[in-house]
């Protein structure tokens, strides 16, 4: 029996512009010195999102999210005029969920009401540690006292708040994520975002890991901090509902669902991705990276797109799979089934769960324990073999 979820269309912002480039970030980030021309960039906005509409026409808009970059940076008029578009091509839910990444160095008190005043109603902090020295080995701007004020400017003008902290930082004691973490439970936000350090290329660290200049921290320390993770926000009333967010019951980010319950998006501004549902399939975009570059672009075909796909049904398939794995409510086999006309082997999934790595529940789903979070990688592999 296939699980349906309520309907769901998501919008993706990507604004890729940020004052810094911090050493442990792979995303589509970049620091223009000389400023950001940002009516011309809004008028990109607005003619790649009339493109996408004709992609996706006729939905209703549920969620909208500005990542990046550092969204924050953007002027409150830019905001506007890339709201206004999407409600003019789409129609917007009631209760659409409109997200904004913001920086606690980029926080003004004026510019966050503005942001509200055009319909942003939840705002996900980029705090990473409330420790001094954590935050200047992460290179980020703010020092804690700065991230707490933001917090504290956020909760006064939005109806929810989340931010997101880093940890398994290097020599990073369990009593001394404990205290931190604690800390972060006591101010009042409703979602909290946790996740480890990890070192990717291209990124800064990397580079110094590949010196011999950075160890991260080992394998069995990293896991007792997620399982201590676990155990201090469940007492603290938060449900882990994705292996790396936990939420208060009502409050996960309906945007980022749709990501992992294979939803449908559209992915819109440099770098960004999207997944529809079109005649053709399932429709995978991707734009190009460069702003300057996905600017003159979308000027002469009114997109940016680099890369616009139909997936396979094995590839969607395994996107199902893998992002599903991530969810505390699991994925439904079923919808994996259908696409590729074969069935999970009822032994191996009965292999998993006495390994105490997966569980079936009573609806048919299949979801992840928490050992089975630990080692989500090598799950998902096995599950994908499955078939």
């Amino acid at each position: 029996m296939t699980i349906r979820y309520d309907p769901a269309f998501g919008i993706y912002v990507h604004w890729p512009f940020c004052a810094s480039k911090c050493p442990y970030c792979d995303f589509n980030s970049h620091v223009r010195h000389n400023g950001v021309d940002q009516a011309m960039f809004a008028e990109a906005y607005v003619k790649e999102i009339s493109h996408m509409a004709s992609l996706a026409p006729n939905r209703e808009v549920t969620s909208i999210f500005f990542g990046g970059g550092t969204p924050s940076l953007m002027e409150p008029k830019t905001l506007e005029v890339i709201l206004d578009t999407i409600s003019k091509k789409w129609s917007v839910s009631e209760n659409c969920e409109i997200s904004m990444e913001a920086n606690p160095s980029s926080v003004e008190a004026d510019r966050f009401r503005a942001y509200r005043s055009s319909g942003v109603n939840r705002v996900s902090l980029g705090v990473q540690s409330l420790e001094d020295d954590q935050l200047k080995f992460l290179g980020r701007l703010h020092t804690a006292e700065e991230a707490i004020k933001a917090i504290e400017v956020a909760r006064e003008t939005f109806p929810r708040i989340s931010f997101d902290l880093i940890y398994a930082i290097p020599e990073q004691t369990a009593k001394a994520w404990d205290e931190e973490l604690n800390r972060a439970l006591a101010l009042s936000a409703d979602h909290l975002s946790l996740y480890q350090l990890t070192i990717e290329q291209g990124t800064a660290f990397f580079d110094l890991h590949e010196r011999g200049k950075l160890d991260p921290l080992p394998e069995n320390p990293s896991a007792e901090l997620y399982e201590l993770t676990q155990e201090i926000t469940n007492a603290a009333g938060f449900r882990t509902y994705e292996i790396s967010n936990h939420a208060k019951p009502g409050a996960e980010c309906q945007h980022n669902l749709v990501y992992w319950r294979g939803q449908n998006y559209a992915g819109i501004g440099p770098g960004a991705h999207g997944r529809l549902s079109v005649n053709e399939g399932r429709l995978a975009t991707a734009a190009i990276k460069n702003p300057e570059e996905w600017w003159q672009q979308v000027m002469v075909q009114d997109h940016g797109m680099e890369e616009r796909l139909t997936l396979l049904p094995a590839e969607h398939a395994d996107e199902l799979l893998l992002m599903g794995l991530r969810l505390a409510e699991g994925f439904d086999p079923s919808r994996y089934e259908a696409l590729t006309k074969q069935e999970f082997e009822p032994e191996k999934i009965s292999f998993l769960e006495n390994l105490g790595m997966v569980e079936t529940l009573n609806d048919g789903r299949i979801k992840a324990t928490p050992k089975g979070f630990l080692l989500l990688d090598a799950v998902v592999a096995d599950m994908a073999s499955m078939v």
